[in-house]
């Protein structure tokens, strides 16, 4: 089946999602529901040892679409956007991001769900949501069990932007390749978990996850709660969302 705002590929056991939304994959409503209807197709699937996303154009993703956080749109878009690691977890397959350049905000909350990521040298990744007066969900659920709260909160406080390195560093990168050579370092990276039985990793993943004893889906209802009943409900969140689409500083309130 072929797409508006992706690529996909399944072979030899590995499953690809190529982000495709130029210039710089923005991730809207219609880009998500595809990705969702890609891995939704994925469930159950006995072959599928791997899951692979990647991305064309300028860089990995810049976000989501801020547009689509304001007014009647933000239940939606939360509901797709976090459909997306639902379906992901519920895959129960490891799952690789191979990122270069801009990886923020929803692309980096992407990146960074996936069991393995390797990034190009010239990689940046970031949640800048705090500086548009709103929190990124997933960060929230999963960046303090990845690199420990003291890390996580700093990035998720201040919206620092960070080399490919630095994540490294902190836990979110597993490697880090020469911009040129991402493509091909890619293909190498996702080989070692393809020569495996796809059921034997579904187990082993699964027994990683309950070593760590993370339930996922009951932490992030209440992320949830908070994102959509509390914080969209401030005066600051739809300023904040509001500056940024009319391209100037907000004016905070604090309430």
């Amino acid at each position: 089946m072929s797409y508006e705002h992706i690529e996909t590929e399944f072979k030899d056991g590995l499953g690809t999602i190529t982000l495709n939304r130029p210039p710089v994959n923005i991730l809207n409503i219609a880009m998500m529901e595809e990705i969702n209807d890609v891995l939704r197709s994925w469930q159950g699937e006995k072959d599928l040892k791997a899951a692979l996303f990647d991305a064309k154009g300028k860089c990995f993703s810049a976000g989501v679409d801020v547009g689509e956080h304001m007014g009647g749109l933000a239940p939606k878009m939360i509901e797709v956007f976090h459909g997306m690691f639902r379906l992901m977890d519920a895959l129960e397959i490891p799952t690789i991001a191979s990122v270069y350049s801009s990886c923020l905000g929803g692309g980096c909350e992407l990146a960074i769900f996936c069991d393995l990521v390797i990034a190009s040298r010239d990689a940046k990744f970031g949640q800048p949501e705090i500086l548009v007066g709103v929190f990124p969900p997933i960060a929230a659920q999963i960046m303090p069990r990845i690199m420990g709260r003291k890390s996580a909160m700093e990035l998720i406080l201040s919206g620092r932007i960070i080399s490919a390195e630095e994540a490294m560093s902190m836990g979110l990168v597993n490697k880090v390749v020469a911009d040129d050579e991402l493509q091909s370092a890619t293909t190498d990276f996702a080989k070692p978990y393809l020569k495996m039985s796809a059921e034997v990793l579904r187990k082993t993943k699964k027994a990683v996850m309950a070593g760590l004893r993370d339930d996922f889906e009951p932490s992030l209802k209440l992320i949830e709660d908070i994102y959509l009943n509390e914080l969209m409900k401030t005066a600051d969140a739809q300023e904040g969302l509001k500056a940024f689409l009319e391209k100037r500083k907000p004016e905070w309130k604090n309430e």
